[in-house]
């Protein structure tokens, strides 16, 4: 199953990225085939995420991405940014369902 990984990435980018890995490495072993956009396009060289309109072209790439998903996997460890919300309201809107998960313990 295609699944597009919602998860935090402004503020503590540091954490965020090594929590990403583990989010795409859960979606992995539960057996989906899960895309994190804001972990492809903000490599180096790609987009810059403190750059507005490099920001909102990576979350629009992502979002139209999600259209051949076939659900919207929002893990919510570290709670529900801004960009996070616009993927679920998205999903939402394309009638994709959204799953929320915890991965780490607390």
């Amino acid at each position: 199953m295609k699944v597009i990984i919602e998860s935090p990435y402004a503020g503590f980018v540091k954490r965020n990225i090594a929590y990403a890995r583990l989010c795409m490495k859960d979606s992995l072993k539960r057996g989906e085939y899960p895309l994190c956009s804001h972990i492809l396009y903000t490599q180096d060289g790609i987009l810059d995420d403190s750059i507005p309109e490099e920001r909102a072209l990576g979350i629009e790439a992502g979002l139209i991405w999600g259209k051949e998903a076939e659900k919207t996997v929002v893990y919510i460890d570290f709670g529900t940014s801004k960009g996070m919300q616009e993927g679920i309201d998205r999903a939402l809107k394309e009638s994709r369902p959204v799953v929320f998960r915890k991965i780490l313990e607390h």
